[in-house]
């Protein structure tokens, strides 16, 4: 008899069939706290990350006269990004490309190394997230308090509760927008004003922005913004190998789970019985709901807290730590098979990584080091391109730009050489005793001058190469543009 076709897996439902929903109805998440080695790490690196966020603005640097005193400060209003003593200008929007490629890089080698370190211990969302939710145990108590006030039915006491975590959350939401704004303004002064009503009203609308954002997502979507917002999982998911160490459940060792007498009777009669006592600790605790011991998971965010969780459990019952570990699916197999396990943290990717943060870190470093406050640039003048006057001397024209990047007013001496010049003039300016041009500039500005060239016409070539050297009489820094002299 002929064997029965399979079934196929997916039936068309008719009309009358109910289709289901299109997503996945949300389902809450009430993370226990948990105490150990990894919770300890995120504690630190969160007090680290909050108070640099929200104490930086207020550090002070001094740059000198007329120049703006917070170490770091988005200043809008003379176009320049202030970095301790790194100072950027407008025309070097390149840096901000070049940090932007380190952060690449830097989150290329994380999870090169270790998965997604970043989400789990230094993304904004995780840390806000985790703030929260300490904030939520604090004053609610663990899952199982607010599950007996419900039974209980205090409902008072549960409105007050909630009052005040939600209160206590706005204010942490108001604090983070504020923060951001000082960033941008004088930090002192801006609180002042704020506190005042006397700032502008683009600070209270971004406060409010911000204010909305850090309460909606910290407070109420939370691991929905790590598992469909952010596309940093499904592009860490194609980045990853087989050396990279995720948090993983050493399944080697906890299977096959059951219950503690049942797996200590299973050993007693010399039978296999695994370390995982089937607890759900691991799911507790976890801030996203991820049941580790299903492999590896896009909600998973690579925190370690079901580590700590396991260890706990494993601890009170005598058995080996480490049953949920940083390992890799390889090794797990490879203690199966009684092959030795491989750790290659340093191989060829890790080294790659390095290798192109130290060289994008050195040109950006070499380009700070060697750049220039001033600004020279020469354009020479087409129509005509020479004149002959009248004792028979050639002149030519040009059209000079002088940028001064500093944060005062400077005089500036302008000089040629390449011809013999017979006389330097410049339109509207003055010329001193020994002949040069004299520029005087405002801060953080740009001027623009015609400068006249005439040379004796005796021995010159049709076209000589010229070199303007601008020199700053106050600090002796020079510039140089090169244009060329032309004659019949």
């Amino acid at each position: 008899m002929a064997d029965a076709p399979l079934a196929p897996n997916l039936a068309t439902p008719s009309p009358d069939e109910d289709e289901g929903p299109l997503y996945i109805a949300r389902k809450a998440i009430y993370p226990q706290a948990v105490k150990g080695h990894f919770r300890t790490i995120k504690w630190i690196v969160l007090a680290v990350t909050l108070g640099i966020y929200y104490f930086l603005p207020f550090i002070r640097w001094d740059r000198g006269p007329n120049a703006p005193g917070q170490a770091i400060l988005v200043d809008f209003t003379n176009n320049r990004f202030y970095f301790f003593f790194i100072e950027i200008w407008p025309q070097e929007v390149y840096y901000l490309t070049g940090l932007l490629i380190l952060a690449s890089l830097a989150l290329f080698l994380m999870n090169a190394v270790a998965g997604r370190l970043w989400c789990g211990y230094l993304c904004p969302q995780t840390v806000w997230t985790d703030l929260f939710y300490s904030i939520e145990r604090l004053i609610e108590g663990e899952k199982r308090d607010r599950i007996r006030r419900e039974k209980e039915g205090r409902k008072l006491e549960i409105f007050s509760l909630r009052l005040l975590k939600h209160a206590i959350w706005l204010l942490i939401a108001w604090w983070t927008g504020g923060a951001w704004v000082l960033y941008f303004a004088d930090a002192p002064t801006l609180v002042k004003e704020l506190a005042t009503f006397q700032a502008p009203m683009i600070a209270y609308i971004w406060i409010g922005i911000l204010t909305f954002t850090t309460y909606t997502f910290a407070g109420f979507m939370r691991e929905q913004v790590c598992t469909y917002m952010c596309p940093w999982p499904r592009i860490q998911a194609a980045l990853t190998d087989e050396y990279a160490l995720n948090v993983t459940y050493r399944y080697d060792r906890g299977e096959p789970r059951g219950s503690m007498k049942k797996n200590q009777a299973l050993r007693d009669a010399g039978l296999p019985a695994g370390d995982c006592v089937d607890c759900n600790q691991c799911v507790a605790v976890c801030p996203t709901g991820v049941d580790i011991r299903q492999g590896l998971q896009l909600d998973c965010i690579q925190c370690g807290l079901c580590i700590d969780a396991c260890d706990n459990v494993m601890a009170k019952i005598g058995r080996p730590t480490r049953l949920i570990a940083y390992d890799t699916e390889m090794n797990v197999r490879a203690r199966m098979e009684g092959r030795p396990e491989v750790r290659r943290i340093v191989r060829p990717r890790t080294l790659l990584y390095l290798g192109l943060i130290a060289l994008v870190g050195a040109v950006m470093a070499g380009a700070l080091g060697l750049r220039e406050r001033l600004d020279l640039s020469v354009l020479h003048d087409r129509n005509p391109m020479f004149v002959r006057l009248s004792d028979g001397s050639i002149r030519n024209a040009y059209t000079i730009r002088v940028g001064n990047k500093h944060l005062d007013d400077r005089r500036f001496a302008l000089t040629v050489t390449g011809v013999d010049v017979a006389k330097l003039d410049i339109v509207g300016g003055e010329i001193d005793a020994q002949g040069r041009a004299i520029l005087v500039v405002k801060p953080d500005q740009t001027l623009e001058a015609r400068v006249l060239v005439s040379a004796s016409a005796d021995g010159l070539a049709s076209s000589t190469n010229l070199l303007f050297t601008l020199t700053d009489l106050a600090g002796g820094e020079t510039a140089h543009a090169s244009d060329h002299f032309k004659a019949p």
